[in-house]
């Protein structure tokens, strides 16, 4: 497994997640790192070792050390979850999001209603 090879591995699931879950940034690096609550631990864990391996497989005597069944597995497991992900799924992950905010939002209006209620002494 040459350097170009890990290197376009760790680019397609750079584009990936990009693509699935609108992560921008300039490598898988800087992607894991602004989103990784958006990835399993599992998933997070094997992005950020891709990402890893794809800066050391740069350098000619340290690439000859490197597991290349441990980065196939990592980048099949990435692969394997960002595939996974769907527009249904991205759709209701935001509806759910809205939903939470707007029943948050209404709780503390209504807090906010009862405190002011008991402050001018009218409950």
């Amino acid at each position: 497994m040459s350097a170009v090879t890990v290197q376009q591995m760790a680019d397609r699931v750079a584009a990936l997640m990009e693509e699935r879950l609108r992560i921008r940034g300039r490598g898988l690096a800087e992607k894991v790192k602004r989103g990784g609550r958006a990835l399993p631990r599992k998933v997070r864990r094997e992005a950020e070792y891709l990402a890893e391996v794809a800066d050391l497989a740069q350098h000619p005597k340290v690439q000859t050390m490197l597991d290349h069944e441990r980065i196939a597995a990592a980048y099949d497991a990435c692969l394997r979850h960002l595939n996974g992900i769907g527009a249904t799924d991205r759709l209701i992950g935001r509806l759910l999001g809205l939903t939470g905010s707007i029943a948050f939002n209404l709780l503390m209006v209504a807090a906010l209603v009862i405190a002011v209620l008991l402050w001018r002494g009218y409950l």
